[in-house]
């Protein structure tokens, strides 16, 4: 995957912005508060429909704009194509593909594959589940469109389950009469999230220690297990149907504990990853540097995994992350990127660096 050239109107701090990249490294070079950030969170929103600094749209319409526009072009092995995105104040956004408006943004997911990795990644092991979670569905819904499309289903159904369990202290017909349609339909969809994540952890976990042992002579072993919330055996995910099941039973019981806690207690929203080092808990044991270097290495396997499945490298994009690694895992990181599109930001030019692009105020010159 190749991301050609992007334009950008009333993006953030951008009022207009036609920026070209070569194939290989290119380097956003610029002080704070440029627009370094910017624009690889402009090419991230095109590839994945989303941020990865906010969850409201409106936020990166420029101040004292109605509307915005990012248009990529990008190449794959067969052809090149383009995206464009306008997101409007108050109106739905609008997301084309080659000229043809998607009716879903889920649509747009896995046209350009990427792989984003900045700073908060970096804590990947130490911090709570959710961004462990995140990280596997960014990375499995690039690669399969029914991950994505269980997921989005997922969290409608479970939002409109929790709050038929908070309505239920004052309206128990409701509940008793539902509850039950509600809860078949969250297993199915679990059963479906599940499989896949279990799935990409079987693949993730030799790309992890490949890499880890790459950056420390095979010293150390780290392992990324799935963690279901309901702790089932791993040969248990061979079958789907009896994945679905236990869903079944656990979420048809327990309804006084539900409607306590005033939330849906077991489902894929309680996943995690474990996280082990020489089979002790990463985040307890590990050291900062080690957690780091577990971190590197997740998303490298990330784009090891999407080489391998898709046939194509995905582009990375990799936010100030240079200054954040010492020097070992610098020289590290700038072997492992040769070969494929990198876009980087940096406050100063490093030693990596292909194409030069300097960033002033939202002005890309290079």
């Amino acid at each position: 995957m190749i991301c050609k050239r992007i334009q950008i109107t009333d993006f953030r701090n951008i009022r207009s912005a036609d920026v070209r990249f070569d194939d290989g490294v290119n380097v956003l070079v610029g002080a704070n508060a440029q627009g370094k950030t910017n624009l690889l969170e402009a090419i991230f929103y095109a590839a994945i429909g989303k941020s990865f600094r906010t969850t409201h749209d409106e936020d990166m319409i420029r101040f004292g704009s109605e509307l915005c526009e990012i248009s990529m072009d990008f190449a794959d092995s067969r052809r090149e194509q383009n995206l464009t995105v306008r997101l409007m104040r108050g109106k739905r956004r609008r997301i084309e593909h080659n000229r043809v408006r998607l009716a879903k943004v889920s649509e747009v997911v896995g046209l350009f594959r990427t792989v984003l990795f900045c700073p908060e990644h970096l804590a990947l092991v130490k911090e709570g589940p959710a961004e462990r979670r995140g990280f596997l569905d960014v990375a499995i819904s690039q690669l399969y469109p029914n991950y994505l499309r269980s997921l989005q289903s997922y969290h409608q159904i479970l939002k409109q389950r929790n709050q038929l369990i908070r309505d239920a202290e004052n309206d128990r017909a409701t509940f008793r009469a539902t509850i039950e349609l509600w809860s078949l339909q969250l297993a199915r969809e679990a059963a479906v999230i599940s499989q896949y994540r279990y799935r990409y952890l079987t693949l993730l976990q030799p790309a992890i220690r490949a890499c880890f042992a790459e950056m420390t002579n095979g010293r150390e072993t780290p392992d990324a297990v799935y963690e279901s919330s309901l702790h089932l055996e791993p040969e248990a995910f061979d079958d789907p149907a009896a994945v679905e099941a236990v869903y079944r039973e656990r979420l048809m019981s327990h309804h006084d504990r539900e409607i306590a806690a005033g939330s849906t207690l077991w489902g894929v929203h309680k996943d995690d990853i474990r996280i082990d080092l020489n089979e002790k808990p990463a985040r307890l044991f590990a050291s900062q540097g080690q957690q780091r270097s577990i971190a590197l290495a997740m998303k490298l396997a990330e784009g090891e995994i999407c080489r391998n499945i898709c046939g194509e490298i995905p582009a990375f994009l990799l936010d100030d992350v240079f200054s954040e690694l010492d020097a070992t895992r610098r020289a590290y990181l700038a072997e492992k990127i040769r070969g494929r599109q990198v876009i980087i930001t940096s406050c100063e030019p490093i030693s990596t660096a292909g194409k030069i692009i300097r960033v002033n105020n939202g002005e890309y010159i290079g």
